[in-house]
């Protein structure tokens, strides 16, 4: 009955006029945010979080917890439409959901996606409820070493993530790392890689990356060669939003298979929405019967990523809530909030404050259903954006671009950064070396050294701590269990187009 009685709890704190005014609020400029490419979310947070200081603490995380969410969904449409990711975590979404829009069916991809963000955010917000005591305790169960491990089968999950070479694969992946190394050094604060430049002492920006690699370079790629007739006008229709019956029958265990990583990763300290997504890709491709639809554009691709992204945004408050240890930027200024208004994160939160709790959770499944409310009666806007002109298109792009990335820290370089990327990013596409695994080596990079590192301190340099913790052990076995048929497949792969080879040339 205990469980009720929360639900209860948190309806009559959601349901306050007050609270419901600002989950609209900041769900809608959470979607605004995320569909205008450039402007994120910690951007967003960041230049309204003075306002908290005049709410209160369960208002002011109503609202904050509205934007981070809400950029989930609107982050998918400049994805989709402009293959320029709204956030980090909707990078992997252009693989296949810019295809699907140059297909004539973007009003489809757009429709889904929000149909995955609210079936991803209701299971980790089910999740969040029901279990979020258990995996709380279970998440603290998780070390260094195991930390370690994740990162390890992150990277070689990598290798199947882009379409081609797993060679080049690799290689951006390891690319990645290096652009991820550097900055100070995390235990010692020694410069590295930095060039004796002031600006690179800190790291650099995964905005700047992202928005340059997968921004301007789209921009640089497209300016000579897209027009307003490439562009089927029928897709801006209501009826083109429609799926077919075989883009249903697609996307349901995607989703479900999305929300079960994104649920996972969302409530590990330090992983989160964007490494959720890229490991949900992933896992879609190594069991899809036709890898080499993705990239093409197969729903799969889009569905699985945007529902482990928003489960992962609800369950990113476990540890955040319950532990007290951010999982990301984001949820750092989460904390902040509370702690101004004197009120602890922790263990105790849930006793303490019952209201706020379960109020914030509440808050959630409003704020779901008023984001598919928003999202779907302005599909047809959104995807009128593909009948722009874009010689008028690309240099608002690029404004907001280069207007987001300079926001975030106020730093000119940064702007320059992202230009350095676009040209790096362009350069990329003329030798066909895939995008994605570069980001993913970057985002887990620095964390896979951290806790490598960490865990051999820890152990006063044993290496069998890796193997010798459960865990960490079981995942290792499945990493070597993917490296093992990884190379299987593509040793059979050659072998097929061998034989076809062969066939084709015994043919008259």
């Amino acid at each position: 009955m205990d469980i009720f009685n929360n639900i209860a709890l948190g309806l009559n704190t959601a349901l306050s006029v007050s609270n419901l005014f600002y989950c609209f609020l900041g769900v809608f400029l959470g979607t605004l945010v995320g569909v205008i490419p450039g402007i994120g979310v910690l951007s967003a947070i960041s230049m309204l979080f003075p306002l908290t200081f005049y709410l209160e603490p369960t208002t002011a995380l109503i609202m904050l917890a509205g934007i981070w969410y809400g950029t989930s969904y609107g982050g998918n449409t400049a994805s989709i439409l402009l293959n320029i990711p709204g956030t980090p975590a909707n990078a992997v979404t252009c693989l296949d959901g810019y295809p699907m829009a140059r297909q004539g069916r973007g009003g489809v991809a757009l429709l889904m996606t929000t149909v995955a963000s609210f079936v991803g955010g209701s299971i980790g917000i089910v999740l969040l409820m029901l279990f979020g005591p258990v995996i709380a305790r279970y998440a603290l169960s998780f070390g260094s070493a195991e930390y370690f491990a994740l990162m390890v089968m992150g990277l070689v999950a990598a290798s199947t993530i882009s379409e081609g070479s797993a060679i080049k694969a690799l290689a951006m992946v390891v690319l990645g790392i290096m652009f991820g190394c550097v900055g100070a050094d995390i235990y010692t604060g020694t410069p590295r890689f930095n060039f004796g430049t002031l600006e690179l002492t800190d790291q650099i920006s995964l905005i700047a990356l992202a928005m340059g690699i997968f921004g301007v370079s789209e921009v640089i790629a497209s300016v000579r060669n897209v027009h307003v007739g490439d562009i089927d006008p029928e897709s801006v229709k209501f009826k083109a939003m429609k799926p077919t019956k075989d883009d249903v029958r697609r996307s349901i265990f995607p989703m479900l298979r999305g929300s079960s990583i994104g649920s996972f990763f969302g409530t590990l300290p330090g992983t989160g929405p964007s490494v959720a997504a890229f490991m949900a890709y992933a896992m879609e491709k190594r069991v899809a019967k036709d890898p080499k639809r993705f990239g093409k554009g197969a729903i799969e691709g889009i569905m699985a990523p945007e529902s482990a992204n928003n489960s992962a945004d609800q369950t990113s408050f476990i540890p955040t809530l319950s532990l007290g240890i951010p999982g990301s930027p984001t949820m750092a200024l989460m904390l902040g909030a509370l702690m101004i208004h004197g009120i602890a994160p922790g263990p105790s939160l849930v006793n303490d404050q019952p209201a706020l709790f379960w109020g914030l959770i509440m808050s959630f499944w409003i704020g779901n259903l008023l984001l598919v409310l928003l999202n779907v009666p302005l599909i047809g806007v959104w995807v009128r954006l593909l009948m722009i002109p874009y010689h008028l298109l690309f240099p608002a792009v690029l404004m907001f671009i280069c207007i987001g990335t300079y926001s975030v820290n106020m730093s000119s370089f940064e702007v320059w950064l992202v230009v350095f990327f676009g040209f790096l990013g362009y350069l990329m596409r003329i030798l066909d070396w895939p995008a994605a695994p570069l980001l993913l080596g970057f985002v887990l990079g620095p964390l896979m050294e951290e806790h490598f590192r960490r865990a051999l301190l820890l152990s006063r340099g044993d290496f069998m701590t890796f193997i010798d913790r459960p865990i960490s052990a079981t995942v290792m076995g499945i990493t070597a269990l993917l490296l093992i048929w990884g190379i299987w497949s593509a040793l059979k792969e050659r072998k097929r187009s061998r034989l076809m080879e062969m066939l084709e040339s015994d043919q008259p």
